[in-house]
């Protein structure tokens, strides 16, 4: 039994499909009981608990051989990340296979608060003396898909510079993580998992453009444009900042590293941007229901 937190997310639903696919019974964690994925079957176990509750946490974890620690994207990741820790400490100390980011157990790159949860997550795991492994993906194609409206207008606009990033897709991720939790070795093993290519925004804007049949220009924004704009559009101003810091890692370089994880652990290349591109075609080119008179 392996225990998914996150197991209704962009990385996790894939990732309780692919531990399905290979036969594994599954455990996910989820906050809202009655609105399950609908191709979860009988081996799915959903349970009930909250991250920011470690009295909830326990009964998730008791009787699983691994957990897949997967925290949000929120000011309290760290603590979560601690209560689950502390809970699988306690529960039998299974294997935890953590989700990091880009950079992680690199000194040597730009701080993005999104990711010191995961830094301090490696240490306290180091600490408790658990086994564990940590995937380091970079940023995900899917989040172009919250750009959608951008992009059907003619126009990829962000504050990263003109280095190239080496994005992957998120159910590469998914099925990565899914040959970790059941297959052997990489303990204490930080790995990285990106796409098959790194690319400028540039090349990314015309490649989404030629896909939508029309073309796409990428914008570079300065930090400062790009926080006005998001603090005008209602974005919390914590998530901006780490949003303003995560592009200005990518703009720095230090995300074009291109690992070989996902064709050394899957045995085939990872899904390239133009293989996302046809996988969603239909999501890129929909207009809002409100739009379609």
């Amino acid at each position: 039994m392996i225990l998914v937190t996150g197991a209704t997310g962009t990385v996790g639903r894939p990732l309780v499909s692919a531990l399905r696919h290979r036969g594994i019974p599954v455990r996910a964690l989820v906050r809202n009981p009655r609105n399950l994925p609908a191709e979860w079957d009988a081996g799915v176990e959903p349970v009930t608990a909250d991250l920011g509750d470690p009295a909830s946490l326990p009964p998730a974890l008791t009787g699983v051989d691994a957990v897949y620690l997967l925290t949000p994207v929120h000011p309290d990741a760290e603590q979560q990340q601690r209560n689950v820790i502390d809970a699988a400490v306690r529960t039998g100390r299974p294997r935890v296979v953590l989700h990091g980011a880009v950079g992680l157990g690199r000194p040597d790159v730009t701080p993005v608060r999104f990711f010191a949860a995961h830094a301090a997550g490696l240490d306290q795991l180091n600490a408790t003396g658990l086994d564990w492994t940590a995937l380091a993906p970079n940023g995900f194609w899917q989040n172009y898909l919250g750009m959608a409206e951008s992009l059907r207008s003619g126009t990829l606009a962000l504050p990263a510079g003109d280095t190239a990033v080496s994005y992957v897709d998120a159910r590469d991720v998914a099925e990565t993580a899914a040959a970790v939790l059941t297959g052997d070795g990489n303990a204490k093993t930080v790995l990285e998992v990106t796409g098959p290519e790194a690319l400028t925004h540039a090349r990314i804007a015309a490649r989404i453009g030629a896909a939508l049949g029309h073309d796409v220009a990428y914008r570079d924004l300065t930090p400062d444009q790009a926080r006005a704009g998001m603090l005008a559009a209602g974005v919390p101003a914590w998530q901006v900042d780490g949003l303003v810091e995560l592009y200005g890692m990518y703009a720095a370089g230090e995300a074009a590293t291109v690992a070989d994880t996902v064709p050394r652990l899957l045995g085939r290349p990872a899904r390239s941007l133009d293989d996302f591109l046809r996988d969603h075609a239909a999501a890129f080119r929909a207009a809002p229901a409100d739009d379609r008179g």
